[in-house]
């Protein structure tokens, strides 16, 4: 039995079983879908069971000659894409809350210098962000007109923000978090993740977090914060979204 909500686990089969199954075995799923998300010729989900999942459009497949494929792994299918010079946009992990993790975060009270932003708080938001580099700010890509923005504060200075918003339109909140640098190491984005992630329980939605495999910081952050690694994602782009 997964450790994960039936949400989360609906949400990424659904993402990759729809549309005819090429390929089937014990480690490997592969299926054509025509009707990918504009911008997306390609997914890969490698979960953390070491099994994976792609799914990717009839006209690549046919590309890549996975149509009446007898024989696939994980590793001949990325050396299909290497020859035919199809690139993969680069792995991110992605973290999910256990359905025993959520349980403890749902009995967690709202700290005093955490609160909900909203757009009567842009002269703020925007001081904030004058504040942070732009690497940072397109890394963690924090907006205050995203679905639902939380920030922490130090004497009334907002230090720390994290904004959410609905992935690929399903009942999955993607968050992204970003701490001005001399306020790091002080738990302000571990606790404003833990605020946000409760208000998208409340409104029916499951939290995810995402990062680079290279990112340390980052993956210690989504380990600090309480969410559990469920795989990494990778995409190939179509030309018009690189």
């Amino acid at each position: 039995m997964s450790q994960f909500s039936k949400t989360i686990e609906s949400f990424w089969q659904e993402s990759f079983l729809a549309g005819d199954i090429l390929y089937r075995s014990d480690t490997l799923i592969v299926a054509a879908n025509p009707d990918m998300e504009a911008g997306r010729q390609l997914m890969l989900l490698e979960t953390t069971d070491g099994k994976a999942m792609v799914v990717l459009t009839p006209a690549l497949a046919d590309k890549l000659g996975l149509y009446h494929q007898q024989d696939l792994t994980e590793a001949m299918l990325r050396q299909k894409l290497q020859d035919t010079n199809v690139r993969l946009h680069g792995a991110d992990y992605v973290f999910h809350f256990t359905e025993a993790e959520r349980q403890a975060l749902l009995q967690e009270p709202l700290p005093d210098d955490l609160r909900q932003l909203s757009a009567t708080d842009d002269a703020m938001f925007a001081e904030f962000q004058s504040n942070a580099s732009e690497q940072d700010l397109d890394n963690a890509y924090v907006e205050l007109d995203h679905w639902v923005v939380f920030g922490s504060f130090e004497q009334d200075r907002l230090v720390c923000a994290a904004s959410m918003y609905p992935w690929d339109d399903q009942k999955i909140a993607d968050v992204g978090v970003l701490t001005l640098p001399p306020f790091r190491s002080k738990g302000h984005a571990r606790r404003v993740i833990r605020a946000i992630s409760r208000h998208a329980y409340a409104q029916g939605y499951e939290p995810q977090y995402r990062c680079q495999l290279d990112n340390a910081a980052s993956v210690a952050l989504a380990k600090g914060a309480g969410l559990t690694l469920f795989g990494k994602w990778d995409a190939v782009l179509s030309e018009s979204a690189e």
